[in-house]
């Protein structure tokens, strides 16, 4: 697939898009900034004048520094704020209104659908197999549903959430295989660094159609911070570029994020993924042994998918012991379940003691 074809997904009507150019757009040099109408000084609360200046759109050493960790090259790799903008930079770039659909596999991550609702996209839903032990994404009806409802868009969760379960390297080849020249591939990696199977960034370098989507806000403890990345063929990332609001990344931001991905930052967070995996080993086995538990589906990311025989009562618990976690049960499938996010040892003890309470309590 060449970088004309990967293009040829974008909208018709945007694909010579030139977008808006920022004051912060040019490599200009000076030192007199009368460019972009900003201030002559600095906020009173803002003494060292930081804000007064519109952030890099870009922030170079992040984006560099984001590009190592995810193993890719910068120009591959475009910032946003969290995963969220860049879902919907997808849909609105990729999607003609009412025509061209996004496949998504729910229970999951319910932006990929409001962005599809937003930008009038048919939304195509493949729901998860529940195997009895897992709740895993069907590659043979995504492929089907892809090819037969004209979609521009698949978004694979993979660990999915809230299911947990992963989407395999091999089965991620099959739909870009199987959609080349018609869709984008967009693995949501959101929870990758908690995963046991290597990135579908060692993809792309043969599949131009498939996107990745990382994010700080999970095991980097960054969410306030809102830094997204998607990294995809680097054409289509310069284009996205062109559609992306003028200035996505504020600079406290991009600066606390630069710091938190710092040696001594990383070897803490690399720390605190294993003791995650760990606690999710004894939580599962700690939920799995309680009366009233259903069900404690493995988990390859940083929580658990829990079916309860009264999920209301387990729920309602979990609060009264100053516990709180997501209840499920709108979802498709999910009308007995919460999510309970992996917490410190002491959160996780918490958690079955108020369980094991109430079963005690009844």
């Amino acid at each position: 697939m060449s970088t004309a074809s990967i293009l040829s997904l974008v909208r018709a009507d945007l694909q010579a898009f030139a977008g808006y150019s920022s004051a912060r757009s040019s490599a200009l040099v000076g030192d007199v900034w009368l460019n972009a109408n900003e201030s002559a000084w600095a906020n009173p609360a803002d003494a060292a004048g930081g804000a007064r200046r519109y952030p890099d759109p870009q922030p170079a050493a992040l984006r560099d520094r984001l590009a190592e960790l995810y193993g890719c090259s910068s120009e591959q790799l475009l910032i946003g704020r969290g995963s969220d903008e860049a879902i919907d930079l997808l849909v609105r770039a990729l999607c003609e209104p009412g025509r061209d659909a996004v496949v998504t596999t729910p229970p999951v991550f319910g932006m990929y659908a409001v962005c599809a609702r937003l930008q009038n996209a048919p939304l195509i839903e493949v729901p998860l197999v529940d195997q009895g032990d897992a709740l895993v994404a069907d590659i043979d009806a995504v492929i089907a549903a892809a090819l037969s409802g004209n979609a521009k868009l698949v978004f694979l969760c993979s660990p999915s959430n809230p299911a947990g379960s992963v989407i395999t390297l091999a089965e991620i080849e099959r739909v870009a295989t199987a959609l080349q020249g018609r869709a984008l591939v967009v693995v949501d990696e959101a929870y990758g660094e908690y995963a046991e199977q290597p990135t579908a960034t060692t993809l792309l370098s043969r599949y131009e159609n498939i996107a990745v989507l990382r994010t700080l806000s999970k095991a980097h403890a960054l969410a306030a911070a809102r830094i997204g990345s998607l990294i995809a063929d680097a054409a289509l990332i310069q284009l996205l570029r062109r559609c992306q609001a003028p200035y996505p990344v504020p600079a406290p931001c991009a600066e606390l994020a630069l710091a938190g991905l710092g040696a001594e930052s990383l070897a803490v967070t690399t720390r605190r993924i294993a003791q995650i995996k760990a606690e999710r080993t004894r939580l599962q086995s700690g939920l799995a042994a309680l009366p009233g538990v259903v069900r404690v589906y493995p988990s390859q990311g940083n929580y658990l998918l829990v079916r309860f025989a009264d999920a209301q009562g387990a729920f309602d618990a979990l609060l009264a012991a100053g516990v709180v976690v997501r209840d499920q049960r709108a979802a498709p499938q999910l009308g007995d379940a919460l999510r309970i996010t992996l917490g410190s040892p002491e959160q996780n003890d918490r958690v079955l003691a108020a369980l094991m309470a109430r079963r005690a309590a009844a």
